[in-house]
């Protein structure tokens, strides 16, 4: 059987920093698409913006080629890239031994957190 990753939806995501940060909905999304504009303004711009303790957005240039089956081409195009932090890996580690006791409360939290949650109905902003 395959195993499917969980995913987080956008719309839930700003569900979850709300309720973690206590401030409305349309707060945390204004936030959200200010930081998502800046990031991407930045790298655009070709610099690289560098979250400490979390990690390094960055964009990385790639040249065209000619595709393997057929005569058309792939221009030059850009990625974003992301490395993330040593100290943010460390914190994602299953080791319960290399586990930091931030770690586990964060764990707690999130337990507590998806119960709050699941009884909290989404509101969007219109």
């Amino acid at each position: 059987m395959e195993k499917t990753n969980p995913r987080v939806s956008k719309r839930e995501f700003i569900s979850r920093v709300a309720t973690r940060s206590k401030l409305p909905i349309r707060v945390v999304n204004k936030v959200y698409e200010s930081l998502l504009g800046e990031l991407t303004g930045a790298v655009s711009c070709g610099e690289a913006v560098v979250l400490t303790s979390f990690g390094r957005f960055y964009r990385q240039d790639h040249k065209g080629h000619k595709v393997r089956f057929g005569k058309s081409r792939v221009d030059d195009y850009v990625v974003l890239k992301f490395s993330a932090s040593s100290s943010f890996n460390r914190r994602l580690g299953g080791d319960d031994d290399g586990i930091s006791p931030e770690t586990h409360r964060a764990i707690e939290d999130a337990g507590e957190f998806e119960n709050v949650t699941a009884d909290r109905e989404l509101r969007v902003a219109s």
